[in-house]
């Protein structure tokens, strides 16, 4: 106790020294917008937090983290781009298509890294692994069928949209004093994100379905006693988290202009970070910590500390775990089967 009490305040000392070194050349910095990074921060971290949704569901029912889940998000994104380049498909359809894709390919990882290990009563480690190996499959199939060469949505792809003439050109709202700038694109990516969130939300909380993934979530063999389908539940656990990754990943490469095969192993470290922050398992959790690994990347650029986007998540990461291991929203306690 003594040692992790010194660590700490060794911790806090030199971040204070480290701040009072820098703040002079952080308060010459011009901040310019601070609403337009205010609005970046929501757009972007909606994104995160959808993509992070998919790790926090199937920690919650499951107990075990699911690292094929990035390789599925950037699945999401291919189906999504290639649909229009292949197949000349409508924008409007790529986002239940990915969703639809990714859900069935949650549905096969399930099926054969997860299932064959819990009919044995593997231990958890041994699924974490399975499903690690899983993503590296996925990821060379990628690599196999596309290619490493970046992709993306053609330029002409949002003249379909009803605002094709402001998709690029932001509108500027007022507010409180403050001027928002975002475009329509961003907006669609916000909306859609937040409904996604509030859809699960609702399914889990307030549907029959929802009660008995939760009985299953609690255990296992009272939801047997009750006539759940326990492996059912599974199976639409990885197909929910899987739509949720296939949407998060068309939202992704709408808002960024390279998509590779290795595009979800940049997100992993972000997603995982994320529900570790907000709370393994909790909904809301994986919401709030998406928010704030967009907002310390958003800033730290902002202020002109680029190279320190990456590393205030992680540091951030490392407090939480010390002082709130179970994360902000987390329960303290969680009883497993």
């Amino acid at each position: 106790m003594k040692l992790k009490s010194a660590a700490i305040t060794a911790l806090v000392m030199l971040g204070l020294a480290l701040l009072a070194y820098e703040l002079p050349d952080i308060l010459d910095k011009k901040v310019l917008s601070p609403e337009q990074h205010l609005t970046t921060v929501i757009w972007v971290g909606s994104v995160y937090s959808l993509f992070a949704l998919g790790y926090a569901l199937v920690f919650s029912i499951l107990g075990v983290l699911n690292l094929s889940h990035s390789a599925v998000f950037m699945w999401g994104g291919y189906i999504g781009v290639m649909s229009v380049i292949r197949y000349d498909v409508p924008i409007y359809y790529t986002l239940p298509l990915a969703m639809l894709g990714g859900g069935i390919i949650g549905v096969l990882v399930d099926l054969i890294a997860f299932a064959p290990l819990r009919r044995r009563n593997a231990p958890r480690i041994s699924q974490l692994i399975s499903s690690l190996g899983a993503s590296a499959v996925l990821v060379n199939l990628a690599q196999l069928e596309f290619g490493t060469s970046p992709e993306r949505f053609p330029r002409t792809t949002l003249k379909e949209l009803p605002y094709e003439a402001t998709v690029a050109r932001p509108y500027t709202i007022g507010w409180l004093g403050a001027e928002f700038r975002i475009t329509p694109l961003q907006v669609s990516i916000v909306v859609i994100a937040f409904a996604l969130m509030f859809l699960l939300q609702y399914l889990v909380a307030r549907t029959k379905t929802g009660k008995a993934m939760r009985v299953v979530a609690f255990n296992q063999k009272v939801a047997g006693l009750l006539s759940i389908s326990v492996g059912g539940i599974f199976r639409l656990t990885f197909f929910l988290a899987g739509a949720l990754a296939g949407a998060a990943g068309v939202l992704y490469a709408l808002a960024y202009p390279s998509l590779t095969p290795f595009t979800g192993d940049e997100m992993a470290l972000k997603g995982l970070t994320v529900i570790v922050l907000g709370g393994l398992g909790s909904i809301r959790g994986a919401v709030l910590g998406g928010l704030l690994v967009a907002a310390f990347e958003v800033y730290a650029t902002a202020i002109g500390y680029s190279w320190l986007k990456d590393a205030l998540p992680f540091v951030a990461l490392f407090l939480i775990l010390l002082f709130r291991p179970q994360g902000l929203l987390g329960e303290a306690t969680v009883k497993r089967a």
